[in-house]
């Protein structure tokens, strides 16, 4: 849910509506995705870390990365379409793998 005509600057919310601001027109859904790929190092690296366990940091930093471009682009295509706000952001993630 995009929101036009708000004074501030880009506002995100995971909720639908802002508190003290009023929706006055919805124009669309504004979208950020991004699809990432792991060094191979990186996954030779966390399969010895799967065996004696803990976090695996090069995957939290990727995912952090990844979620920093999503907003990102999520952010522009709003502002394409000259929104001010976009309500109701929703984070998801997947893994594909072969």
């Amino acid at each position: 849910m995009i929101i036009h005509n708000l004074k501030d600057t880009m506002i995100l919310s995971n909720t639908e509506t802002i508190p003290n601001k009023e929706i006055t027109e919805i124009c669309g859904i504004a979208r950020g995705g991004t699809v990432r790929a792991n060094h191979i190092s990186n996954d030779i690296f966390t399969s010895f870390k799967h065996i004696i366990g803990g976090e695996i940091i090069e995957y939290s930093k990727l995912q952090a990365e990844s979620r920093e471009q999503a907003f990102h682009r999520m952010t522009e295509d709003g502002e394409r379409m000259t929104a001010v706000a976009i309500a109701n952001v929703i984070l998801t993630a997947s893994m594909v793998m072969q």
